[in-house]
């Protein structure tokens, strides 16, 4: 996952002001728009707009600087949704005088893929091969929808642009819009023979496969966006990106709160009482002794310092906190009993004189 600092050039102690006047530059730079004929601007453009709606909201920011997952994936499901944004920045008459809306093929649609992970994966970082349907480029046509051996044709209506103008009089004098060409639907480009396989559409619903590297530190919700590998769009557009939801298993012995792990070792009363040595599960399936100290009340929490979950796109680590459960017997032998009740006499405690539960041979 990109760093959106890093995407809008600002530093981690960027001011909102600092963060405007980047998104602001960069904007102009990368808008379709003004980049005709470059079928990665929009994907450029998008991952901007991205940065720019996470560190210009302040809950968002402080969130993404501490770790958490932000849910971005269905900001801009559509580039209409980004020209909203730039209403704010340069106002209602379109986009610095590129024009008020986007020609051209549509973009693919975005797939999202869900991924089960147990602790430790989430913890090291794990390979995983992924299954999913997705519309595809047809291997006949090669995508641009006609049948092999002809190409599109210019559309003769607006000359490939996509869109037309229309004069419109109107009280205030002559006025000038600009709109989607109704001939080639905005994409610039008619099918004259489609493709016997897509029928025209560049495209078929296919089964892919794909390896992806899923970073250490990610939790459940954690969304990991891989631009242009989702659907493919119209011919001539770009695709479409895919979105992996992750979610981590229950662990059987660490319970996972943030970036800290939890443990809850089990004492006897002697144990408790008197101290002793433990073996702490780590999340790597290795173990760590610990003493627990003589005196140790039911409750008591122990930290071992950076043995929690690796901290997502950032550096150091969470703490292990060790809770000490002090276990009282339901059941005791006579032996056991006696013991109990002349501690209870030398600790001028008052102890029930009724039966006990009596615990069985061998146990």
């Amino acid at each position: 996952m990109a760093d959106y600092y890093e995407v809008l050039g600002v530093g981690r102690d960027a001011t909102q002001d600092e963060i405007k006047k980047a998104f602001r530059s960069l904007a102009r730079e990368t808008h379709p728009d003004a980049n005709p004929g470059d079928p990665q601007a929009e994907a450029g453009f998008r991952q901007i707009a991205e940065a720019y709606e996470v560190l210009s909201d302040p809950q968002r920011r402080g969130a993404y600087d501490r770790g958490e997952t932000i849910g971005t994936g269905d900001l801009f499901s559509n580039f209409a949704g980004l020209d909203d944004l730039l209403q704010q920045f340069f106002g209602g008459g379109g986009f610095g005088g590129f024009g008020g809306g986007r020609a051209g093929p549509r973009r693919g649609s975005d797939v999202a893929v869900a991924v089960d992970l147990t602790l430790a994966e989430a913890a090291s970082g794990v390979s995983r091969d992924l299954r999913f349907r997705a519309a595809t480029a047809c291997n006949v046509c090669g995508g641009n929808g006609s049948e092999p051996g002809h190409d599109p044709a210019t559309c003769r209506t607006c000359g490939g642009r996509g869109q037309v103008q229309v004069r419109r009089d109107t009280f205030l004098g002559a006025m000038m819009t600009v709109s989607d060409c109704t001939t080639c639907r905005g994409t610039g480009r008619i099918i004259e023979h489609p493709c016997r396989e897509c029928r025209g559409r560049g495209r078929i619903d296919d089964e892919r496969e794909l390896s992806i590297d899923i970073p250490e530190g990610v939790d459940t919700g954690t969304r990991l966006r891989l631009a242009g590998r989702g659907g493919a769009g119209e011919p001539g557009g770009p695709p479409g990106d895919l979105y992996v939801e992750i979610k981590v298993l229950r662990d059987p012995q660490l319970d996972r709160h943030g970036d800290d792990l939890h443990y809850q070792v089990a004492l006897g009363f002697a144990e408790a009482t008197l101290g002793t040595e433990v073996e702490v599960p780590l999340v790597d399936g290795s173990t760590e002794r610990m003493t627990i100290p003589a005196g140790t009340q039911p409750g008591t929490l122990f930290r071992i310092a950076k043995r929690g979950m690796p901290r997502l796109r950032r550096r150091g680590y969470g703490d292990l906190l060790v809770r000490a459960a002090v276990e009282v017997p339901s059941a005791v032998s006579d032996e056991e009993e006696a013991l109990l009740r002349r501690w209870a006499e030398l600790r001028s405690e008052s102890a029930s004189t009724g039966k006990r539960k009596r615990r069985r041979r061998g146990r």
